[in-house]
Order: C-alpha cells, then sequence, then structure tokens
C-alpha cells in the first residue's frame, strides 16, 4: 500500500474518531443546517450569525463591522450571509471579538488574510492567546487548520473606538473567560436614536468546578468576578440587546416578529437587565450547589 492511501485511510479514520466526540458532533458537524439567512435588526444593524452563534454587522458608512466572527467552520456561511443581506464581504474593516474562544473566532484569519480586516479582542483574551493558547479550545474542533493569532487592537476597560459614524465604548466583564467585553452605541432609524448593548460570553461551561480545578483556580474565584461583571453593567441603559448566543435574546423568535411585521421585535427596555438578573441567579444557584463547590 502506498504511503499516499496510508495516509489517506488514516486521515478518514480520524475522521470518524472525532465524529463520535458529542462536541465534535454537535457544534462542529452539518454547520450547514444552522444558517439563517439575515435581516435588518434596526438602523445600520444586521444578523448575518447562524441559529446557535450571533454575529452582527454595522454598516459604519466608511466600511463594515462584524461583532464577532462566527464559529469555526461557519466561515462560508458568515461570508455568504454578508452578500445575501446585500452587503460586500470585501467591506468589512474591523471585526470585534467578544472573547477568545473558538465558536467566536471562526472567521477571524480568513477575512484578515482575505480583505485585510482588522481584529479587535479584549486585552486579557489576547494575552491568554499568547501564554495560555489552549484556553481558547480550538483543540476541541478536530481540525488541525485551527489556531490562535495576533490581533490588531487589544481592548482595555472603558475604552471608546470610533468605527466610522459608529462610536462604541467598551467594558471588559470577565467571567466566561478573562477578556469578555461588553460594548454599548447607538443606533439611529430615522428620527428615533436607540441604545445597543450587548455582553459577548454568558455560559457557564468555564465555570464548573472540573474545569476550574483543572486550570489552577482551586478557590473559584473567577464566579465571584462573573458576578461582579454582571453587577458592573447591569444598570447600563439599553433598547436593544443583542445576543452572544441566540438563547440571549431570543432572537430567532424575534427575528420571526420580524418577518411578520412587528418592527420593533427586537426593541425592549427590559431585556437586558432581566437577562443579565437570571444569570445572576442561576451562577448563585451554581455556587451553592454541593456538587460545586
Amino acid at each position: 500500500m502506498s504511503e499516499l492511501r496510508k495516509n489517506y485511510e488514516h486521515f478518514q479514520e480520524e475522521k470518524k474518531r472525532w465524529a463520535q466526540i458529542p462536541l465534535t458532533r454537535k457544534y462542529f458537524l452539518d454547520q450547514e443546517s444552522r444558517y439563517v439567512h439575515p435581516f435588518r435588526i434596526f438602523g445600520n444593524v444586521w444578523y448575518v450569525g447562524d441559529s446557535w452563534v450571533c454575529v452582527h454587522l454595522i454598516d459604519t458608512g466608511d466600511g463594515l463591522l462584524l461583532l464577532d466572527g462566527g464559529n469555526i467552520g461557519a466561515t462560508a456561511m458568515l461570508v455568504n450571509a454578508i452578500w445575501e443581506a446585500g452587503f460586500n464581504p470585501a467591506d468589512v474593516r474591523w471585526m470585534v471579538l467578544s472573547h477568545g474562544h473558538l465558536d467566536h473566532i471562526g472567521g477571524a484569519v480568513f477575512f484578515r488574510k482575505m480583505f485585510g480586516t482588522k481584529l479587535y479582542l479584549g486585552e486579557p483574551d489576547a494575552r491568554n492567546y499568547r501564554e495560555h493558547p489552549e484556553l481558547s479550545l480550538v483543540q476541541d474542533s478536530g481540525s488541525l487548520g485551527h489556531d490562535v493569532f495576533e490581533v490588531d487592537h487589544e481592548i482595555t476597560d472603558g475604552e471608546t473606538i470610533r468605527f466610522g459614524n459608529t462610536e462604541i465604548q467598551f467594558f471588559l466583564v470577565p467571567g466566561h473567560t478573562d477578556g469578555v467585553i461588553s460594548a454599548f452605541f447607538d443606533v439611529t432609524d430615522g428620527e428615533r436614536t436607540l441604545r445597543a448593548g450587548y455582553y459577548g460570553g454568558f455560559g457557564f461551561n468555564t465555570l464548573q468546578k472540573s474545569y476550574l480545578d483543572e486550570i489552577g483556580d482551586t478557590e473559584y474565584e473567577m464566579r465571584k468576578t462573573y458576578l461582579k461583571s454582571l453587577e458592573k453593567v447591569r444598570n447600563q441603559h439599553v433598547d436593544l440587546f443583542l445576543g452572544n448566543h441566540c438563547v440571549n435574546n431570543d432572537t430567532l423568535g424575534r427575528a420571526q416578529r420580524l418577518r411578520a411585521g412587528d418592527n420593533d421585535a427586537f426593541i425592549d427596555g427590559k431585556a437586558w437587565g432581566e437577562y443579565l438578573d437570571s444569570k445572576k441567579k442561576a451562577l448563585l444557584e451554581l455556587m451553592s450547589d454541593p456538587n460545586q463547590v
């Protein structure tokens, strides 16, 4: 048997092995089934993500900004969604990454290499990319083609950055990762100007006892940090709550209402506070669980 044939068969066996791993099968296979037709949320803000990971496009008048990069392995869907929305992916000048996990950085390297897109990430996660790249979890994707990268700008706490006609204020809200960012900016549609709010990582998977023990946080300090982060931005005024994952703000349900003619489906002055309160309650319950203490 030729070496080429041996390598091919080994590759096929590896594919079968990875397909049996629950996380790989659930999150990285058949991603096309999660495609969502893009839609305009309000003003210059569009949805171009899938049915699991949110990606928002902001038309700044001087280039496009992507809020997050989609799942690893889903970049073709992201490019198609941008085209379908009526924009050119080559006009994406900036990509702001919510945090440094593999399901949010999928399009980063492609957009940088293909279009010269500048990559933005919270400073603590950018530092972890250099010192602890394993925390990105790219090794869970099952592909040798995935890796971390150097960012173009490291976002700091309280920083305000202007992208074309859109000025965004950022805060670091560590918890899900060290460098989760939150973002707040005005969106105008006609005579109405609303405040959009975005929280870049709500998951508790990195707060579980087994994970924290593995990374050396045996006192589970990150849970307390997460609580402080929720409190830090809880009282921000937010009219448009943009999700990081669709479950955060019922993205798909609101999209259905939008398509049915409810132009204000995403306008909800209570959603932000209510969701952050629900995460605080759930986290306190996790911290009181004797199996997690």
